[in-house]
């Protein structure tokens, strides 16, 4: 049964986010809820923040007064972009009932509001129905479906990551979320099980280019190694290593189009990183690049120097998938 003191979400900060050459205020929340549906991919601890069982008006109050919260903790007057995240997706109505959707569009009204949901939930006349609460003209397009789409290599996002959709399927749910009216953002994972370094890099560098025309945003996620995971069974036997800080510049440097990237845990074992000498310029690069959008920032990092950029080179060559990984 649901606790009655249960109101505070799960996380919840306030921060800056670029968004077409803008700088803007944005406010994240990561809500409990009754929990992913689909609970099966590989390097996911969220699947474990849930409430347990209970009625779906139980479920309701409990999300609600996580909103109130917000509301009543945070003042959300001035942020003009609200980023919600659950343990899976928003418009799952189970995970989510629709009255609570209904809430957060009334709360967030005059907003941009990006949504995390996975594709089988992008339906035209929900999304339609939640932008006629949000949208108050401010803005030309109020929400944005975010979709983990990972990779657009079906093979690796089936073996590696188990996230049960193909590339195809997201593009439908990415045509049906531009007929309500929202935007779409993916979000990409760089270097999951079983993909050597320069796999990982090549995956990243197509994906890329796999979503021109079909994502206004690419968020590109340096694997990070999560408690309670399939992934971290791996890791702990010496069997997976996060990507290298060096791979994640060199993608962002080189690609077309702008790409957002927060290494999380980065400089970290258990995180994107290198040899703990350079991690941290990398990382404020990566930053200050994913607000700015200044390549230039970019570019200098990727071509920096360090003694573990030659055994970040002697990886890309060497490593194979039957031997890899070749370094901790």
């Amino acid at each position: 049964m649901f606790a009655h003191d249960e109101e505070k979400p799960l996380a919840c900060w306030r921060g800056t986010d670029r968004y077409n050459g803008r700088i803007l205020k944005s406010l994240t929340i990561i809500l409990k809820t009754g929990g992913c549906s689909w609970k099966r991919c590989l390097m996911c601890s969220y699947r474990h923040d849930r409430f347990g069982p209970g009625s779906p008006e139980e479920l309701e109050t409990a999300i609600i007064r996580q909103l109130r919260y917000v509301a009543a903790n945070h003042a959300i007057g001035d942020v003009e972009m609200v980023k919600l995240f659950t343990s899976g997706s928003f418009f799952d109505p189970i995970e989510v009932p629709p009255g609570v959707v209904c809430k957060a569009g009334e709360m967030f009204r005059g907003k941009i509001v990006i949504a995390e949901t996975r594709p089988e939930y992008v339906n035209e006349e929900i999304l339609s129905g939640f932008i006629s609460l949000i949208d108050d003209g401010t803005y030309r397009t109020p929400l944005y479906v975010a979709i983990g789409l990972e990779t657009s290599n079906d093979r690796i996002r089936e073996k590696s990551i188990d996230k049960g959709f193909t590339f195809s399927y997201f593009a439908q749910a990415a045509s049906s979320a531009r007929k309500a009216g929202a935007g779409v953002k993916a979000y990409l994972l760089m270097k999951p099980l079983f993909v050597t370094e320069r796999e990982a890099l090549i995956d990243m560098k197509q994906s890329i280019s796999d979503l021109d025309g079909i994502a206004d945003m690419i968020s590109m996620n340096p694997c990070t190694v999560q408690r309670r995971t399939e992934m971290e069974w791996y890791w702990k036997q010496g069997s997976y290593r996060p990507p290298y800080l060096w791979s994640v510049a060199n993608v962002l440097a080189k690609s077309p189009r702008e790409i957002l990237c927060d290494p999380l845990g980065g400089g970290q074992q258990r995180g994107p990183h290198n040899c703990g000498e350079c991690d941290h310029d990398i990382i404020s690069a990566i930053r200050d690049y994913s607000l700015n959008g200044d390549r230039s920032i970019m570019e200098s990092a990727a071509e920096g120097e360090c003694r573990c950029r030659e055994e970040w080179k002697f990886v890309l060559e060497s490593e194979m998938p039957w031997c890899m990984p070749l370094t901790r």
